[in-house]
């Protein structure tokens, strides 16, 4: 395999993984409810070209919950409408200009506590993933592999 490409498909809630030409895998998202933008505190979904730059949670459960990437307890699988990280992060770096303040927004890929909201617009600015599928591509992207993040 190549250098491993994601592209995360806003309009159809989608991130796949691509191998040079070749679709491989394709996993529902949840991005942010508040639409797309870069602007500090927008809790908006960054648009563009970034690479994953850290990882977090190599050998942790996935329902470990994070705070400042680092783990602070276990989710028990209660409803609950703070919006946890769970299980893994992929934290993101713009490598454009009108994106480059994505590091010190914190945007990530992550688990989450909601995956009933998996493929709605439903995050505050990061992309959501189901836990299992996270943990997945985890194990397979590098860090500093290309995200390319686009409304359609």
């Amino acid at each position: 395999m190549a250098t491993p490409v994601l592209k995360v498909l806003i309009s159809f809630q989608l991130l796949e993984l691509w191998d040079g030409d070749e679709k491989t895998r394709s996993y529902p998202i949840s991005t942010s409810m508040f639409g797309t933008g870069n602007e500090e505190g927008s809790l908006r979904t960054p648009l563009g070209t970034f690479k994953i730059c850290e990882k977090y949670g190599k050998g942790q459960s996935l329902n470990t919950i994070f705070k400042g990437r680092k783990p602070m307890g276990q989710w028990t699988g209660e409803t609950s409408d703070d919006d946890l990280i769970l299980g893994r992060i992929l934290r993101l770096s713009g490598l454009e200009e009108h994106n480059e303040n994505t590091f010190q927004r914190f945007i990530y890929i992550h688990g989450t506590n909601h995956e009933a909201t998996i493929g709605s617009a439903t995050s505050h600015g990061c992309i959501r993933m189901k836990r299992h599928d996270v943990a997945s591509l985890y194990e397979i992207i590098p860090t500093g592999s290309l995200v390319h993040i686009s409304a359609t």
